[in-house]
């Protein structure tokens, strides 16, 4: 009863919680600076195509009115939806990042994991048995990148079977 009032919690299963991690803030800025250029432009235009063909003032509204939509919704889904990499206790995936390679594979896949470092930038490499590999950029994701890593090796750990000695 006790973890009824957050005294405890009782361990009916021995699966662990997925591990998300999101955009880097820097990147989202980036990224939600683009949106709103592109936006400006389809709101010049638009205001342009009402006052050139006359258009009720209604429909530069409606668009004005989407666009703020348009704003508040990709700025929801990029802090607080769209989770880069997914580390689960079957394997792991790695969306929207371009040249990543393997996209998701089973931590039974996995051979090992290497850090790497090209061009200046730290990349964290997992090697497949098959040979394919998965290439994370560190930089694009929020928090540490040593906290990753961590987290990342816990989880093929435990993919594997492997238990702490403690």
């Amino acid at each position: 009863m006790a973890f009824l009032f957050g005294l405890g919690r009782p361990d009916w299963s021995n699966r662990q919680v997925p591990s998300d991690y999101r955009f880097s803030q820097p990147l989202i800025a980036r990224m939600m600076g683009f949106f709103l250029a592109a936006l400006g432009v389809l709101v010049f235009l638009l205001t342009a195509a009402v006052g050139l063909f006359k258009l009720p003032i209604t429909v530069l509204t409606v668009g004005v009115v989407l666009t703020v939509i348009a704003v508040f919704a990709v700025g929801f889904l990029l802090t607080r939806k769209l989770s880069v990499v997914r580390l689960t206790d079957v394997g792991y995936e790695v969306r929207l990042v371009r040249g990543a390679g393997v996209k998701q594979a089973r931590w039974t896949d996995v051979e090992d994991v290497v850090a790497s470092t090209a061009g200046g930038e730290r990349y964290v490499v997992l090697r497949l048995r098959d040979g394919r590999t998965t290439t994370v950029p560190v930089r694009v994701l929020a928090g540490d990148a040593d906290d990753f890593v961590r987290d990342l090796q816990q989880h093929l750990n435990r993919g594997h079977g492997y238990r702490p000695l403690s």
